[in-house]
């Protein structure tokens, strides 16, 4: 089995495990869950497998029950088939966006702003949620997997506190997407966040409030940690930075069109036994189309276009039957999940 690990500042700490013990490790678990879908190949790299091990530790039972119920999720969830249109009314406000920008590593910036909240369907907030983190994962460079969150309380107020909202961002985040966070900035919180900030700990993982920094642009111990994260001159303004670049609705929906039309490309290139490059910035072997719902493959064949889904959260279990059929061959029997 080869492996291409990242020796990046996302794991340095984890090399007191001695990479052979790692690979071990990573074997024990795909031993585990296979045999592995066709469709799901892609998303069970050495460097995936990787992550939700750390995410547990390394321990491979932990590890194995977390990748089985996340790739059970995306069977029915579908994230790779979101587009921009089934989204476009959640993003127009600015809530959440990937910024032009990256950190001083390379990592793709996520701005959130949770006074432009526009919405209040939880289900539709986190599918925009899920798009973002799928977008930003497309635009990941080759040598880094994590990403930056900026949150800014720009104009935060008690109605903006949402604790159902928080608990499936949260969730979502830490069961599908473990060791994606680099940092998160929250960015000018209120004093009354703090108190909020208090209910949501418990249900975050102890590696992730580590990951947590709160910074204020009158502190000057909070410059610092901007400066050191980012290149000032590219940041926005908003944070402090220098660049006037700020969210432009028309633009982003632009950006965000090119990109599923990348997104798209990406899961059709099955077709050609090609070897295409995976999310997580490896190389592996093309796989047959991951498009498992004929209707979406057929609009694909007829105009070419990302055409809407219409799953979402809460109807993720009208899955397709081929689908039911894959996430059945998979072992779900081990012991209740229990948190690092």
């Amino acid at each position: 089995m080869s492996t291409n690990l990242k020796k990046t500042a996302s794991n340095a700490h984890e090399q007191s495990l001695p990479h052979e013990e790692q690979l071990k490790k990573i074997g024990e678990v795909r031993a585990a869950i296979s045999p592995i879908p066709e469709k799901l190949s892609k998303f069970c790299s050495d460097d995936l497998i990787s992550r939700y091990l750390r995410a547990r530790n390394w321990n491979v039972k932990k590890a194995t029950k977390m990748l089985k119920d996340s790739l059970k999720w995306r069977l029915e969830y579908k994230p790779e088939h979101i587009c921009w249109e089934d989204v476009a009314c959640e993003a127009d406000s600015g809530k959440v966006y990937r910024s032009t920008s990256v950190d001083k590593e390379g990592r793709p910036v996520l701005v959130m702003r949770p006074s432009c909240q526009n919405t209040r369907s939880v289900s539709g907030q986190i599918k925009y949620l899920v798009y973002c983190m799928e977008n930003a994962i497309l635009n990941l460079p080759p040598n880094q997997e994590q990403m930056v969150w900026l949150v800014d309380f720009w104009n935060f107020n008690l109605t903006n506190i949402s604790v159902k909202s928080a608990k499936e961002t949260a969730h979502v985040l830490q069961n599908h997407y473990p060791e994606r966070l680099g940092v998160a900035v929250l960015y000018n919180p209120p004093k009354f966040f703090e108190q909020f900030y208090k209910l949501v700990k418990p249900f975050l993982e102890p590696k992730t409030r580590k990951k947590v920094k709160f910074v204020y642009a009158d502190d000057e111990n909070s410059k610092k940690i901007m400066e050191e994260l980012f290149d000032m001159d590219q940041l926005e303004s908003a944070f402090g930075g220098n660049s006037s670049e700020g969210f432009d609705i028309q633009k982003y929906a632009q950006r965000m069109k090119e990109d599923d039309e990348k997104n798209r490309s990406y899961w059709e290139e099955g077709n050609d036994a090609s070897v295409a490059p995976s999310r997580d910035g490896l190389i592996h072997e093309s796989s047959e189309s991951h498009n498992n719902d004929p209707t979406e493959e057929e609009d694909s064949e007829n105009d070419g276009r990302c055409t809407p889904s219409s799953s979402t959260a809460e109807d993720s279990q009208s899955s397709t039957p081929d689908a039911d059929l894959s996430v059945a061959n998979m072992s779900l029997e081990d012991p209740e999940h229990m948190k690092a």
